[in-house]
């Protein structure tokens, strides 16, 4: 614009100190060679790292401890207690890697998940399933040696729930996906619990029925969030295929039940006041929250219900273990 001229345009002239005339080694100024397969390498474990979803198997641990100490009415060895840690770890991780194998076509259509490594490219749908399947086989034989036989089908089981029914079975196809899909996460504490007895007790199970509860509040709390995301990939979630206060309402009833089930925990567990205390404390709060998303179902308070309803399931579970202990 104008007839004035910009610095790129203006000549330079001849005497004009400039860089040093490309030459040998010297004009390299990127990554060397030896540097670029370390950085590839890098870069793969952490894609790798990715597929295993580790923010919800940090999830899963954090209820399969307190099991373990409620099993064992205290605290159990540490060396169990590692083995299964590590055991459910990489079963869960195989199994995570799996999901995002078989929803990469969906995770491309979503921002939120568009930038993981198989959308992405940086892992081959062939080279994430040889990852996870080497993670499920590793967790097995860790649990079988470890722990025992038992704790080691559930886990598998858990992970083959997972994939088969969750994921190819009930995601694409109904809004009840996570409501019976949720089973998956609350095996668990079965694991935990079976690595400690041997079997699987009565207080386990009413553990597996507070994660089976507390999931559908807590998936749709988030999903209310990224509900323009699930219509575009047309996954059937609650909140992509029902109105706000539809989505509340169900919230707030499963969070009923959920409460309810925390309190049969005390009985059954042989837990005593203090926990029994702190589970209802919990649940009061829980129940407010969730009343009040009735009342306004507004993203914001969706996305407050939904990080309460982590900081939630982490105190009960730590309550748990605390009053296992105390007994």
């Amino acid at each position: 614009m104008g007839t004035s001229t910009s610095v790129k345009e203006r000549p330079v002239p001849p005497d004009t100190p400039g860089p040093p005339p490309a030459s040998g080694p010297v004009a390299d100024l990127g990554p060397s060679s030896r540097d670029r397969p370390r950085r590839r390498w890098s870069r793969t474990g952490i894609a790798l790292l990715a597929l295993t979803k580790p923010r919800i198997i940090e999830l899963l641990l954090i209820t399969t401890v307190p099991a373990m100490f409620l099993a064992a009415r205290g605290v159990p060895p540490l060396r169990l207690v590692a083995a299964t840690m590590l055991g459910g770890a990489l079963t869960a991780g195989g199994g995570n890697a799996l999901n995002m194998v078989w929803d990469r076509d969906i995770d491309a259509r979503m921002p939120r998940t568009c930038h993981r490594p198989l959308v992405t490219g940086v892992v081959s749908p062939r080279a994430a399933v040889v990852f996870a399947m080497s993670l499920e086989a590793g967790g097995f034989v860790i649990l079988w040696t470890q722990d025992n036989l038992l704790a080691a089908l559930l886990a598998i089981g858990a992970a083959a729930y997972y994939l088969g029914v969750y994921t190819m079975a009930l995601k694409r196809t109904t809004r009840l996906n996570v409501v019976i899909g949720g089973a998956a996460g609350a095996m668990p504490v079965l694991v935990g619990w079976a690595a400690v007895a041997g079997t699987v007790g009565a207080p386990a199970w009413v553990l597996f029925a507070i994660i089976l509860l507390w999931t559908p509040p807590h998936s749709w709390a988030l999903a209310m969030r990224y509900r323009d995301d699930y219509a575009r990939a047309r996954v059937p979630m609650l909140p992509a295929v029902a109105a706000g206060r539809v989505v509340a309402g169900q919230i707030l009833a499963f969070v009923v039940l959920l409460v309810g089930a925390s309190v049969v925990l005390a009985p059954v567990g042989d837990l005593g006041l203090a926990y029994l205390t702190g589970a209802g404390a919990l649940g009061a709060a829980f129940t407010a929250m969730s009343w009040r998303f009735v009342r306004s179902a507004s993203p914001g308070r969706a996305m407050a219900l939904f990080h309460f309803s982590n900081a939630y399931l982490a105190l009960l579970f730590i309550s748990v273990a605390v009053a296992a202990i105390g007994r």
